[in-house]
């Protein structure tokens, strides 16, 4: 009185995603995880103001602290050229991922296998007769009409 497995088959054959397009999805993640560290990071590093004007207030040299204003300047520009190189790397990889699975030829020449499409009267269009306008003897104001 036990319940049986269903017996699966060798011979069926089984969803298997493509290797490739598993490491693309995982390549794309940590491709956006790495822009939004970057978004993230750029924003939180102290304004130096440039020819715009803009002092980098706030200071943050306070003596005593772990971090002074300068050291952290320098530890966020070292993040901010490491997330830099390494999106740099996964664009370039999507890049090369997407180039081995193109057809090598152009979006144009695809479009000209197509047949094509038949051209139909659109049923919403108004006939002709209604667009015409009015000839110079009238004299009435158009006024719309609820066909």
């Amino acid at each position: 009185m036990g319940c049986a497995a269903p017996a699966i088959s060798l011979d069926t054959p089984q969803f298997t995603p493509k290797a490739g397009a598993f490491m693309e999805n995982v390549i794309l993640i940590i491709h956006l995880l790495l822009a939004l560290a970057l978004i993230g990071v750029v924003l939180i590093q102290r304004s130096e103001g440039g020819g715009l004007g803009m002092g980098g207030g706030g200071g943050g040299g306070a003596p005593g602290g772990v971090m002074s204003g300068r050291a952290a300047a320098t530890a966020l520009g070292r993040v901010t050229w490491v997330l830099a190189i390494a999106f740099i790397c996964t664009s370039l990889a999507l890049t090369i991922i997407a180039a081995q699975k193109s057809t090598g030829g152009s979006v144009l020449d695809r479009l000209g296998e197509q047949p094509a499409a038949e051209e139909q009267a659109d049923p919403a269009a108004p006939s002709d007769d209604t667009l015409v306008p009015p000839t110079s003897g009238e004299t009435a104001p158009l006024v719309p009409r609820a066909d």
